[in-house]
């Protein structure tokens, strides 16, 4: 029994949501999203609970159950809601800025990088109250689409991964950078 894939998922008011042949469309405010639906996975809608059911219990429609199930709850958040993942940028002399399609950062190479912001994504950048030294700034990338949120916000944190030394470079808010111990003198 999958337990993520019998849970129902509650359909908020101003989502509506289309079940087609073999894909799901969802539409909130000014945002639409669509998944594909894994054969032998089927969708029911009653008032505003909708419902995935599989078709039998033979592999590999278990599995499918509970993907269907998070990829159409996934849709109705983002257009709903929406997601965001935020970066910090540590370092001395690092700098971050938003342009109107892009990104530009200096991370310390000998040229700025600039990163073109996708259609649907989009981002700003805060100085929040952080306990973290050489602290620049926060990227704070959001959008619909959670997998191209999670995407943006890994290739921009593989552009500086945090130095094993002195945790300089991008790295999530949230993530503990363990540091390596440096040289002792002789």
């Amino acid at each position: 029994m999958s337990r993520i894939g019998n849970k129902p998922i509650k359909v908020p008011d101003g989502v509506k949501v289309v079940i087609g042949d073999g894909r799901l469309e969802v539409e909130g405010k000014n945002q639409k999203l669509s998944t594909s639906i894994p054969p032998g996975i089927r969708f029911e809608r009653n008032g505003d609970i909708l419902t995935a059911i599989r078709e039998s219990d033979e592999k590999p429609y278990p599995g499918y159950h509970g993907l269907a199930r998070s990829l159409a709850a996934n849709c109705i958040q983002g257009v709903s809601e929406g997601f965001t993942k935020s970066l910090d940028l540590v370092g001395i002399g690092y700098k971050v800025e938003v342009k109107s399609k892009a990104i530009m950062l200096s991370l310390g190479y000998s040229h700025p990088i600039e990163f073109p912001i996708p259609p649907g994504i989009s981002m700003k950048v805060e100085r929040q109250q952080r306990n973290l030294q050489n602290y620049i700034g926060t990227i704070i990338i959001s959008g619909p689409d959670k997998q191209m949120v999670g995407q943006v916000a890994a290739d921009i944190r593989s552009l500086k991964k945090p130095d094993a030394y002195k945790g300089k470079g991008l790295r999530y808010t949230n993530e503990m950078v363990r540091t390596k111990v440096g040289k002792k003198g002789a």
